[in-house]
């Protein structure tokens, strides 16, 4: 049961970091841009690495703290980012999207640009759910998965579904997803 939970974890933390990534595929898809199965594997590889190193420092600080403070404290914060990311979500209500990408027409650098600003976002989360207890290789394993899978089933969406639709409301389902994995965390998960 304990597996279960550490790898329930692990996969809701990696879906809340790439919601972004579907929704940037999905841009990219509607621009008509596609990436390449190498540049796929560049993103994928780079907001990983990035993601593995947050999960680290967050384990660090939870060794540090002694486990079941850093791992209650770890969740609290998970659940004030995605708290965060709902009331974000709120005050932009009636505001439009960003609708701006990086440019992704530079080759080889481009995709590295894209990957970094992608990991920026799951670099924060990623000290959080460390502290709170996910552990770093499982959930940089369920991350490089889903980015996989996030980039294609962006440009399905956006082929398949109004693109504005699903990202008017990923920042707050993504708030959502981080504020139940952090209130799982608090409460033993």
């Amino acid at each position: 049961m304990e597996w279960f939970s550490m790898l329930a974890a692990a996969v809701l933390f990696a879906a809340a970091c790439n919601f972004d990534t579907v929704i940037l595929a999905m841009g990219w898809a509607v621009r008509g841009v596609r990436p390449t199965p190498f540049h796929t594997l560049v993103i994928a590889g780079l907001t990983t690495l990035i993601t593995w190193l947050s999960l680290v420092l967050g384990k660090g600080a939870a060794v540090t703290m002694g486990r079941s403070f850093a791992g209650a404290l770890g969740g609290l914060v998970l659940a004030g980012i995605g708290l965060w990311f709902v009331l974000d979500w709120m005050r932009t209500l009636g505001a439009q999207t960003r609708e701006e990408t990086p440019s992704t027409g530079h080759g080889l650098l481009g995709w590295v640009a894209l990957a970094a600003a992608l990991a920026v976002n799951n670099a924060g989360v990623g000290v959080a759910a460390g502290a709170s207890g996910v552990g770093p290789a499982l959930a940089s394993l369920a991350n490089f998965l889903l980015t996989l899978a996030a980039l294609p089933l962006g440009r399905v969406l956006a082929d398949k579904v109004a693109g504005r639709l699903l990202g008017r409301y990923a920042l707050p389902l993504s708030g959502v997803i981080l504020a139940a994995l952090g209130v799982w965390q608090v409460m033993g998960g």
